[in-house]
C-alpha cells in the first residue's frame, strides 16, 4: 500500500501584516472620532463603547476590502508598504477578515437601534461601494461624503427619542469627508493614474484636487462656526480665520505640504465637531 502524500504546509498569516492591511491609522482615527461624538452627545460609557465597537468593525472591513481589491494595482506599482502586495499576508486571509469584520459590524450597529444601525450600515455600504466600483469613477467623492455625513446620525439616533443631528452638523461632516477624499488621494495620485484609477481627483489633477480639498475642509469649518444658533463668538471667528490662513498658505506648496495642510485643518474641524456635539 503506497504511503500517503505528505501534507502541504498551511499558509501562515502574519498578525502584524494583517493589521497593517486594514489601514490602521485611518481606522483608528475614525473610531476615536465616533467614540468622541458618542461621549460628547451623552451616550454614556456603554453607548460609547458600543459605538466605538461598531465603527471599528466597519472600518476594519472597509480597510481589508480596500487592500484586497487593490492587490493587483499595488503589485504593479511595487508597493512595499502593502503586506498583500509583498506576499506577507495571503489574499484569502484578508478576504476572510474583511467579511468577518463586516459580520461583526452588523449586529453591533443594530444594537444601537434600527434607525441608528441603518444609518451606520448605509455608510459602511457606501465605503464598500467605493472600494468595489466607485473609486474609479467621477462619483468617487460621494461615498466619503455619505459615510462621514451619516456618522453623527449613527450617534444621535441611538439617543432616547432617536433625534437626527442638526443639518449644519451633518453638512459639516459630509464636507469634511469629501475634503478628506481629495486630500487622501494626493500622495498616490501618480500611481493611481498609472494603474488606470480615474476617480474625480485623478481626473481633475493634483493642483485642482488640493484646492478643492482645502475649500471643502474650509466649508466644513464655516458650517461648524456659523451653523449653530446664536451669535458667533470671537473664538469662532478666530478659528475660522486661522483655518483659512493655514489652507491658503499650504495649497500651492510643493510635495506633500498641501496634503498635510488639509489634514491639519481637518483635525481642527474634528475637534470643533466634538466641541459642538458636547453643547
Amino acid at each position: 500500500m503506497p504511503a500517503p502524500p505528505p501534507a502541504l504546509p498551511l499558509p501562515t498569516v502574519s498578525a502584524g501584516g494583517l493589521l497593517r492591511a486594514c489601514h490602521p491609522l485611518p481606522a483608528a482615527a475614525v473610531t476615536l472620532f465616533a467614540a468622541g461624538l458618542a461621549a460628547a452627545a451623552g451616550r454614556g460609557p456603554a453607548g460609547t463603547a458600543l459605538t466605538a465597537g461598531a465603527v471599528a468593525a466597519g472600518q476594519l472591513s472597509v480597510g481589508w476590502c480596500n487592500d484586497r481589491v487593490d492587490l493587483r494595482r499595488d503589485r504593479d506599482t511595487g508597493r512595499r508598504d502593502k503586506p498583500l502586495a509583498t506576499g506577507e499576508v495571503p489574499a484569502a486571509a484578508v478576504t476572510a477578515a474583511a467579511f468577518a469584520a463586516l459580520a461583526v459590524c452588523v449586529p453591533l450597529s443594530l444594537a444601537a437601534g434600527p434607525a441608528a444601525g441603518a444609518a451606520h450600515l448605509t455608510g459602511v455600504a457606501a465605503a464598500w461601494a467605493y472600494n468595489l466600483r466607485l473609486k474609479g469613477t467621477a462619483a468617487s467623492w460621494l461615498p466619503y461624503a455619505l459615510a462621514f455625513g451619516l456618522l453623527p446620525a449613527f450617534v444621535t439616533l441611538g439617543l432616547p427619542g432617536s433625534p437626527w443631528p442638526p443639518p449644519w452638523l451633518t453638512g459639516a461632516a459630509a464636507l469634511l469627508g469629501a475634503g478628506a477624499h481629495f486630500a487622501n488621494v494626493l500622495p498616490d495620485l501618480a500611481d493611481d493614474l498609472a494603474t488606470g484609477v480615474r476617480g474625480l481627483p485623478q481626473r481633475l489633477g493634483a493642483r485642482t484636487s488640493a484646492a478643492l480639498a482645502a475649500l471643502l475642509v474650509l466649508g466644513s469649518a464655516a458650517l461648524l462656526v456659523l451653523g449653530p444658533p446664536g451669535p458667533v463668538t470671537p473664538y469662532g471667528w478666530t478659528l475660522l480665520a486661522l483655518t483659512g490662513l493655514l489652507l491658503l498658505g499650504t495649497a500651492g506648496a510643493p510635495g506633500r505640504i498641501p496634503f498635510l495642510g488639509v489634514m491639519a485643518a481637518a483635525a481642527g474641524d474634528v475637534l470643533l465637531i466634538l466641541a459642538r456635539s458636547a453643547t
